[in-house]
């Protein structure tokens, strides 16, 4: 892979102080204010993008006795010129090509074809890349021409390497099969592959402490067999003490990151993106020392093949029932659908999938949310689960139905408040494709030295600046040591590390879209796919909170464009 850092400082920011609006403060948020001086950024250890995404280069070799020699066509055919033609091409007779080939991005590619040649000869090659371009170079014997190239689309491609050497009037081609390393997403209609409560999946019954459920992902209904990643919204539930839930590919090293935290008798859910074993699965490792049941349903997998690449979005706010955004005002009633018009509007019409983070708010009984596309039957899937009263926000990616809309049902028997916030879209001419890394941890404020959150700020955190291409990131966010209630935003940022270190940052309009909502005294989780902001690769994490935090961001992957 291109040399990249993943430049993981960050910096602790305190707002000013700003008008707070009552009944809004776990969902909505604060109306928009400045941001006041900030404090110096510190740096905290940082990870290589490189090593991160060490798992996703692919290399390629073809060997130089795969070349084939064949003679040049003679000079309008007469008896002597054909004899004079092949005592020609009898000359040179050490003329081929090696072939190897390393993934660059998530699109690109570089080769490098070594010339074996006799010396003096004047050779030309050139390179078909298998997509209908081509590039050309002069070489001398025993060079090693390397060029550079990117795929406009992911997939599989037949580069064909040709040399040529005009005056023996000979030339060799080898061939060279290879793959980009990006994966692009097909929507998946929202499917339970795991509920061990009633054995889906896996055998009926609890996952045991420190243990793990596997998940079949590849084959598995009409999931291919090349599948990559894939996006679940995991559901731990019946946890008899404290713990949390690790993702991983099956048979693979379990990372030390998390995917969701639980209390005991929570019923805790959280989107992950994670890719796929070798062996076509996924790994839930339970981390409680007692037993828990485990759900996961399925809202769209990866492939290395051309499909729907991903763009992200400054979180914009699409339906909120209590004011009547997007939505007939009120609460949504117990058993209810609203449908939400996406495509057209927030995204392009030719959007196959969304990305959102769904809210319920002022829930009046225990139930669940259930995001699913137009047209189609409610599923038997969840997105987000409550309890009476609770605010609770969860990431979701789910299929836009043909008419661009997503239905959300409200599973409970009492009614609730809905809050849809867009935070990016998959489709045929987005070119964002996932790149996944080794887990890693970017940030953790209980161990960096600084001490928590502090009330109404943020910190900033340079996660790809100065980087071409970078669109997104997939990271998973969770607030622990919360002394009070709050929410936290996450958004791109417009200053550079040098303005913030200089002193010279402009300021920032307060976000107003939640990533996750808590109240004093819980640790709450939640995947965010985060815009870069573009080449400025600043993130901000906003504490929408009058008290203090704690704050950890894992990183799982990022989404590159050609």
């Amino acid at each position: 892979m291109r040399s990249r850092r993943l430049v993981v400082s960050a910096a602790v920011v305190v707002a000013a102080s700003v008008g707070f609006i009552p009944g809004m403060a776990q969902a909505a948020g604060p109306a928009a204010g400045p941001s006041a001086p900030v404090a110096k950024g510190v740096s905290v250890p940082g990870a290589d993008l490189a090593k991160l995404g060490a798992s996703e280069v692919k290399k390629f070799h073809s060997p130089a006795e795969h070349s084939v020699r064949k003679a040049l066509p003679a000079a309008k055919g007469t008896t002597a010129a054909t004899a004079q033609s092949a005592e020609a091409a009898a000359g040179n007779p050490d003329l081929g090509l090696v072939l190897d080939a390393q993934s660059t991005s998530a699109h690109g590619i570089e080769l490098r074809a070594q010339v074996l040649s006799s010396p003096g000869a004047t050779l030309r090659v050139t390179y078909n890349w298998g997509d209908g371009t081509t590039d050309g170079t002069d070489a001398f014997p025993g060079q090693e021409v390397s060029l550079k190239h990117t795929y406009a689309e992911v997939g599989e491609y037949n580069v064909k390497v040709t040399v040529t050497d005009t005056v023996n009037q000979a030339e060799v081609v080898n061939e060279l099969p290879l793959s980009t390393v990006g994966s692009d997403f097909t929507p998946y209609a929202p499917t339970r592959l795991l509920d061990t409560r009633s054995g889906t999946g896996a055998p009926k019954g609890m996952v045991q402490a420190y243990s793990s459920a596997k998940v079949k992902i590849a084959g598995n209904g009409k999931i291919p067999a090349g599948v990559t990643a894939v996006a679940l919204n995991v559901t731990v539930t019946n946890a008899a003490n404290p713990g949390h839930v690790t993702a991983f590919p099956g048979g693979g090293k379990r990372p030390t990151t998390s995917n969701l935290n639980f209390e005991a008798g929570q019923t805790v859910p959280n989107l992950v993106v994670v890719p796929v074993g070798k062996d076509g699965t996924v790994e839930l490792y339970n981390g409680s020392w007692t037993a828990v049941d485990l759900i996961a349903d399925i809202t769209g997998y990866f492939t290395r093949t051309a499909a729907s690449g991903y763009t992200p979005m400054a979180p914009v706010r699409a339906v909120d029932t209590r004011s009547g955004q997007g939505a007939p005002k009120g609460q949504v009633p117990g058993r209810g659908t609203i449908g939400v018009q996406l495509g057209g509007w927030y995204v392009p019409a030719n959007a196959t999938a969304v990305a959102l983070n769904v809210t319920a708010t002022n829930p009046r009984e225990d139930g669940h949310l259930t995001a699913y596309p137009s047209g189609q039957q409610a599923p038997n899937t969840s997105n987000v689960n409550f309890k009476a009263g609770q605010t609770v926000a969860n990431s979701v990616v789910v299929p836009v139905g043909p008419d661009g809309k997503v239905n959300v049902l409200n599973g409970a028997w009492a009614g609730a408040d809905v809050i849809v916030d867009v935070v990016g879209y998959y489709s045929p001419d987005s070119s964002g494709s996932f790149m996944a890394v080794t887990p890693g941890r970017m940030l953790d404020t209980r161990a960096w030295g600084q001490g928590p959150m502090y009330p109404r700020g943020y910190i900033w955190m340079p996660i790809s600046h100065g980087e071409q291409g970078i669109a997104g990131y997939v990271l998973n966010t969770t607030v622990t040591n919360t002394k009070d209630a709050g929410f936290l935003s996450v958004a791109p940022d417009t200053n550079t590390p040098d303005q913030y270190e200089s002193g010279t940052e402009g300021e920032l309009t307060r976000p107003t879209a939640s990533t996750l909502n808590w109240t004093a005294g819980k640790t709450v989780p939640n995947l965010v796919q985060a815009s870069s902001g573009g080449v400025n690769g600043v993130v901000d994490f906003w504490n929408q909170s009058w008290d203090t935090t704690d704050l950890i961001v894992d990183i799982f992957g990022y989404y590159e464009t050609k």
